[in-house]
């Protein structure tokens, strides 16, 4: 496995060792003692699954407050998507900033995502499938957002006819009115 530390602190782009054969490829997506080994976490309390339908479906941009903060792995399992990630730690020298990734199914990349960081995406494919590993339980009241679009932020989306979004992501406050992470 390599590990790409991006322009946020602690958010790694982990692109995987693919073994391949005539039967095929083996690649091994996660080792315990490799990520203990870089000071990131190792346990990984849910694993869920996202399943998007349509091109253009925009999930996010999502994180959990603290006392139950979460870290994410990331890698999507079918098509493709653009995925982005929010410094919101107010401590931190990237607060604001916005760094992404394109995931598929093909480059099998995962994104290391630590607590305080707002992570959402865009589907490049219909039928596009996102697996997360998550770090601690789901707690709806502790749940927030940031504006997709937030003009501060400024975040470079892909060009797309028809953005899908659900009703609670189009209402999340922009980055001057959001709950910083504490």
């Amino acid at each position: 496995m390599r590990f790409t530390e991006l322009m946020i602190p602690g958010v790694f782009l982990i692109e995987p060792t693919v073994i391949e054969d005539d039967r095929g490829a083996f690649v091994r997506l996660y080792l315990e003692d490799v990520f203990r080994d870089r000071g990131l976490n190792t346990t990984w309390i849910q694993n869920a699954l996202a399943f998007n339908r349509r091109l253009g479906t925009l999930r996010g941009l999502h994180y959990q407050a603290n006392p139950v903060g979460e870290i994410k792995l990331v890698r999507c399992t079918r098509g493709s998507l653009f995925d982005v990630l929010v410094d919101l730690r107010p401590a931190s020298p990237a607060f604001g900033r916005w760094v992404s990734a394109i995931l598929s199914a093909a480059n099998r990349q995962q994104l290391y995502v630590p607590e305080g960081i707002a992570h959402g995406y865009q589907t490049l494919e219909n039928d596009t499938e996102v697996d997360y590993r998550i770090s601690s339980v789901y707690r709806a009241e502790l749940q927030r957002g940031l504006r997709w679009d937030d003009a501060q932020v400024a975040i470079d989306w892909p060009p797309c006819d028809t953005r899908i979004l659900s009703a609670r992501d189009r209402t999340f406050p922009d980055l001057a009115t959001c709950e910083p992470f504490c």
